[in-house]
Formats: C-alpha cells, sequence, structure tokens
C-alpha cells in the first residue's frame, strides 16, 4: 500500500499535516491530489480538481465513509484548530510538550501495551525495552520479520485491548472510523495515547473518551511544508523547521 502524507494549508497562514497513502496540497483555497507510488524512485501523478473550497464545505465530509474525503476534512479540522491555540492556548487541565509523544507515556516494564498499527519508532523502542506487547495490524506485510512475533490481526482487537495497560494508536484510526470502539475498550486507568499527525489538538473530545496522552503536530509554515511535499520531502526535512511536534498530556474531561 502507498504511504504518505497529507498536508493542507488554508489562507490566512493555517496549515495542517495528516498521515494517509494519499497525499492533498492545499494552498491559498486551492487543492490537489498526488499518489506516491510506493517502491518506485520519483514515480508521482498529480492530480487538480478543485478550487475555492469553503472550509464549511470540507468539514461536511468528516462523517462520510470514503477515506480520502474524510481525510482532508480532518485535515481542515486541523488547520481550523490551530486558531484556538492561537487565541485560547491551552484548555485547563492540559500540559504541553514538545517531542514524541511516547516519552510522554508512563510505561512501567510490566505493562502489557497494545500498539494500532505498524508504526515503525515504536516497534522499534518497544522491542529495545523488552516491552510485553502486541501490535494489532490489517496487512500482516508491513512488519518486518522479526517484528511477526508480536502481530495479532485486527478483527481482534476485543480479546486486547481490556486487558491493555498502556494503548497506542496512530490518528489512522479517525480516518477509518474505529477509533471510537477501540477506546471503548479500554479498561479503568489504561494510559491511552492517539499519535501522529492526523490527531486533532482539541483536548476534550479526546479526554472524554479515555486518552490520556495525545500526540500531534503544529504546521509553523504551510508553504514551506507544501513545497517539501510536492518534492516528495519526509518528516527529516520539515520537522522542527516547517512543523513541530507537540504532545499534549490530557487531565480528567469535564
Amino acid at each position: 500500500m502507498p504511504n504518505g502524507l497529507l498536508g493542507l494549508a488554508l489562507r490566512h497562514g493555517l496549515g495542517s499535516l495528516v498521515g494517509l497513502a494519499l497525499d492533498i496540497l492545499c494552498g491559498d483555497g486551492c487543492w490537489g491530489l498526488r499518489r506516491l507510488l510506493h517502491g518506485s524512485s520519483g514515480g508521482v501523478a498529480r492530480t487538480r480538481h478543485g478550487r475555492g473550497q469553503l472550509a464549511r464545505d470540507l468539514l461536511r465530509d468528516l462523517h462520510r465513509p470514503q477515506d480520502l474525503r474524510r481525510a482532508l476534512a480532518i485535515a481542515t479540522l486541523n488547520a481550523l484548530a490551530e486558531t484556538l491555540w492561537q487565541k485560547e492556548g491551552l484548555p485547563a487541565g492540559v500540559s504541553a510538550g514538545v517531542g514524541d509523544a511516547f516519552d510522554a507515556l508512563q510505561l512501567q516494564p510490566w505493562h502489557k501495551v497494545v500498539l494500532v498499527g505498524a508504526f515503525p519508532p515504536y516497534l522499534r523502542q518497544l522491542r529495545q525495552r523488552g516491552q510485553d506487547f502486541k501490535v494489532l495490524e490489517l496487512d500482516p506485510a508491513t512488519l518486518q520479520p522479526e517484528e511477526m512475533p508480536y502481530y495479532v490481526p485486527a478483527h481482534r482487537a476485543g480479546e486486547l485491548v481490556p486487558h491493555a495497560d498502556v494503548f497506542i494508536t496512530t490518528g489512522t484510526t479517525l480516518v477509518n472510523d474505529s477509533l471510537d470502539a477501540l477506546l471503548q475498550g479500554l479498561k479503568p486507568g489504561a494510559e491511552a495515547a492517539v499519535v501522529g499527525p492526523t490527531a486533532t489538538l482539541l483536548a476534550q473530545p479526546y479526554a472524554r473518551r479515555g486518552v490520556t496522552v495525545l500526540g500531534g503536530t503544529r504546521v509553523r509554515d504551510p508553504d514551506a511544508l507544501l513545497d517539501l511535499l510536492a518534492e516528495g520531502g519526509s518528516g527529516l526535512h520539515f520537522f522542527g523547521k516547517s512543523v513541530d511536534r507537540v504532545t499534549l498530556r490530557l487531565g480528567t474531561a469535564t
């Protein structure tokens, strides 16, 4: 399956970044699509089919079943969430830090961990720690041979999630509409993290569902980000430059 990122810029300098297999590039009210061909060297096909899209129209796709349209809607929501950061700052009971959300987890050696999705950096850290963990994944081909002992088919989530001391998922579960069901299976007191650029940095909806750590991104320079994505750039090129990682530690929702 192709792998990529979705970047979006709205007027007034707002931008967002979403992880997906398809890339949306939007600037100054226009948007386009490009598909990264996995395993190819510079093979990129681009299609443009829209201008002057209003944010409220894009947001209607939040409840549509199509992954691509939902992803664009989430990217729009993420960009608009930046306005709340700029105007209101952090809500009460939430603390913010920089860097990767993994470091904010209160992970103990005896904890059982459930990871949703073959997220290589976390797989590597969990293996290095000798942690007791399983990874729920739709496609086992995304795992390396040495990672297969930790693999559990995604349809068995109901067997694993209720026993997890620490639950970690990428924001892709927002796109495929599986996040709510997964969070409903958490046991009381479990640590739960939603991480990755797709995670909208609005704390209360997550806190109400039991999420304790939220790891997302804030786009500092939307135009520079879109230029890098158009050139096939990756996180190595924009994190710490045009994009910052942000980690939120959530309190109890009211």
